[in-house]
């Protein structure tokens, strides 16, 4: 009995002595835990102290250059990019020509493209196809200058340079030329633009050329109908009216390099033109509304027919005034266009004048065109052209710059066709020229070319 109950006391102090314990059990568990917490938050405060650390040497350190794979890889993007000055754009521009062709008689200045007017006498059938007129120029804007005045420019160039060689496979490799190459300077408050460098000179209709696809570098009737030509020089463009509604004035005045065909090397200044100081100088007033434009230029320059070192025997006269004017314009009521200039002057051989004769030759000349467009894709232009030489003038120079050409008369008939950035034509050209051998027989040449053309702008 007494040992029943012993056992019970023991049981009995066991349970209050666990029960005792189990406070302190969870205290000291409790404990544990938050030693864990601490140690868990110090962990997560030196690895956030190293990100930090981290973050500040990447801002500190340059930025590295894009690794050259994803250069690589990148797809080529549609437009061009070019490498400039700061602020300065570039646009590419341009077009393609093609022309497949049909002659009966071989023509001055070349066949194909740049054919113009028959040469006398010449006889026999010929075919072939063209792309000489294809053409692109780089457009340059935004060049600071100083206070108002910003710059910009051009270098345009075609493939009339000849072509490389003169074997069986040279046709098919034409040179590039050099068109224009110019820098401008502008001011937008005044309204006044400088430009320096090769450009068309003012004799020459830049926005009123005939329209043709076969006809491009050598427009229709050029030579034979209008002059004009690109040289180094410097034009002064200046707004009449700036800044005001409605019809646009502007006066142009330029200097450009002189020319001439000999007596000198005509590649190294030594012709006539270059001679002393000798620059051809020209004005053009220019006006201009929505939907016409008219102009009237002047030009003037005096060659020194010894050349340079005066030494060069001029069994005529020893100097040439070459003087010329021109006005012009454009129209276009509706859906008709309508061009047309009249021209007359003395010694212009220098601007293609007098189909290229040099001399103290006074000759008188014009174009005009009309144009309709039945829809906003199909249109039709008739052309017609003359040029009259003095004969007497042309005669009396004959072998001293004057090749015997009298009279021309040039038509032309297009049919043309336009979608988007594309042209497509087919043209007829007819020529008639009359021509002397020895300044008493006359022979008249008439020639012809038919075309198929077709145009990609860019």
């Amino acid at each position: 009995m007494t040992q029943r109950h012993t056992h019970r006391y023991s049981a009995l102090a066991l349970s209050m002595a666990c029960a005792l314990m189990l406070p302190l059990a969870g205290h000291a568990q409790a404990d544990t835990h938050e030693q864990q917490l601490e140690q868990r938050v110090a962990q997560l405060e030196q690895q956030l102290n190293e990100l930090k650390a981290m973050i500040q040497a990447q801002k500190a350190a340059p930025a590295p250059p894009a690794p050259a794979q994803n250069v690589a890889a990148a797809p080529v993007a549609a437009t061009p990019v070019f490498s400039s000055a700061p602020g300065v754009s570039v646009a590419l521009h341009g077009f393609v020509s093609a022309s497949a062709f049909s002659q009966n008689k071989s023509f001055t200045y070349g066949n194909g493209q740049n054919a113009l007017f028959p040469i006398p006498g010449s006889k026999g059938s010929l075919s072939g196809v063209d792309v000489r007129n294809t053409r692109f120029w780089l457009d340059f804007k935004g060049a600071k200058f100083a206070g108002n005045w910003s710059g910009g420019g051009r270098i345009e160039m075609d493939f009339f340079g000849g072509f490389n060689g003169t074997g069986a496979y040279s046709q098919q490799q034409p040179t590039p030329r050099l068109r224009q190459a110019y820098m401008d300077l502008t001011n937008p408050e005044s309204g006044t633009t400088v430009r320096i460098g090769q450009q068309w000179d003012l004799m020459f209709p830049v926005d009123n050329s005939p329209t043709s696809l076969a006809h491009i570098a050598f427009p229709l009737g050029f030579g034979s109908g209008y002059g004009g030509w690109r040289f180094p020089g410097v034009v002064v463009m200046q707004d009449l009216n700036h800044g005001s509604t409605g019809a646009q004035w502007r006066l142009d005045v330029g200097a450009f390099e002189g020319t001439w065909s000999g007596p000198g090397n005509n590649v190294n200044y030594l012709t006539a033109g270059s001679a002393g100081f000798r620059p051809q100088v020209e004005a053009r007033l220019h006006v201009q509304d929505k939907n016409w434009l008219a102009y009237f230029s002047a030009h003037y320059s005096k060659v020194d027919l010894r050349g340079v070192g005066g030494t060069a025997p001029t069994p005529i006269q020893s100097s040439v005034k070459s003087t010329g004017y021109e006005i012009g314009g454009q129209w276009k009521p509706g859906p008709w266009t309508f061009k047309g200039l009249a021209y007359t002057g003395n010694g212009l051989g220098e601007i293609f004048g007098a189909m290229s004769q040099f001399g103290d030759i006074q000759e008188s000349g014009g174009f005009v065109q009309a144009g309709y467009s039945f829809t906003p894709n199909w249109s039709l232009y008739a052309f017609y052209a003359y040029s009259k030489p003095d004969s007497k003038d042309v005669i009396a120079w004959m072998g001293n710059g004057s090749t015997g050409l009298l009279r021309n008369r040039q038509t032309a008939l297009s049919l043309q066709y336009t979608a988007g950035s594309y042209d497509l034509s087919a043209e007829w050209m007819h020529d008639k020229l009359d021509s002397t051998s020895n300044g008493v027989d006359r022979k008249t040449t008439t020639g012809n070319q038919f075309s198929l053309n077709a145009l990609y702008r860019f």
